[in-house]
């Protein structure tokens, strides 16, 4: 199976704080990696580097066989101009905690906004793709109201809507239930398993371990900034082979 995401020997840095201490990771294309670890352990800061959110110290990450955010000349590295990095961020799908939806705009405006604007699509043919992925995510009635008017949940899957409508190769979720009351976690995580079941390829950071093990192919625990163990979700989830994730586990499950 064809390698989507491709991490090697990635460090960053914020000042003296070392966040990610060389992270290897590769993600084939249509399966699910979760991301698990304690708060601080740096897995936002993973996925904010995938999509050249935040650059990286050192270390490479290709998504599809393109580097993220530099281009490669002989054994040297440089870095994007600002335009063609956007370019190739609208490959890769990205769904915040807190939804980062537009207030001033409709459901709909918030969907066709990118298609229109950073690949210039025309604007009939955006809104009727953004139409179809709001009846996806079951929020078809909701296309002229606004942000404000949803519930934290219903937002949330205007967001994954949103980053749908850029046709990525690659979604990234950073803890999508986290904002959200307790009796609307299942219906965003309903929207997730059916993205799994369609093969669409995704890294998932998240703390909900029934999710993990019901849908991801591989499980990744971080602890400090490294990789401590990864793995199906049956090994990694109940049979860990590392105390640190031993010890995490027992205190979430």
């Amino acid at each position: 199976m064809t390698v989507m995401v491709d991490i090697r020997k990635v460090h960053k840095s914020f000042g003296t704080l070392e966040v990610l201490k060389g992270i290897d990771l590769s993600v084939r294309a249509g399966e699910v990696t979760v991301v698990l670890g304690p708060s601080g352990s740096g897995k936002s800061t993973l996925l904010r580097t995938i999509n050249h959110l935040e650059k990286v110290d050192r270390g490479t990450i290709s998504v599809d066989g393109a580097l993220v955010g530099y281009r490669r000349s002989g054994d040297r590295l440089y870095e994007l101009p600002e335009r063609e990095v956007l370019r190739r961020r609208t490959r890769i799908g990205f769904v915040f905690q807190n939804f980062n939806l537009f207030p001033h705009l409709t459901v709909l405006d918030n969907v066709i906004e990118a298609p229109v604007s950073a690949l210039k699509r025309p604007r009939k043919e955006a809104v009727d793709s953004a139409r179809r992925l709001l009846e996806r995510v079951g929020l078809a009635d909701k296309a002229d109201a606004y942000p404000r008017q949803l519930s934290g949940g219903q937002q949330q899957r205007v967001a994954i809507a949103r980053a749908l409508a850029l046709e990525p190769k690659l979604l990234l979720f950073d803890e999508p239930t986290s904002a959200l009351d307790p009796e609307l976690v299942g219906e965003v995580l309903d929207v997730i398993r059916g993205l799994a079941d369609q093969g669409t390829t995704m890294i998932v950071v998240t703390h909900e371990i029934g999710f993990a093990r019901e849908v991801a192919d591989t499980v990744v625990f971080m602890d400090d900034g490294r990789i401590v163990e990864q793995g199906p979700p049956a090994e990694v989830l109940e049979r860990p082979g590392e105390e640190r994730t031993r010890l995490f586990l027992s205190k979430v499950l």
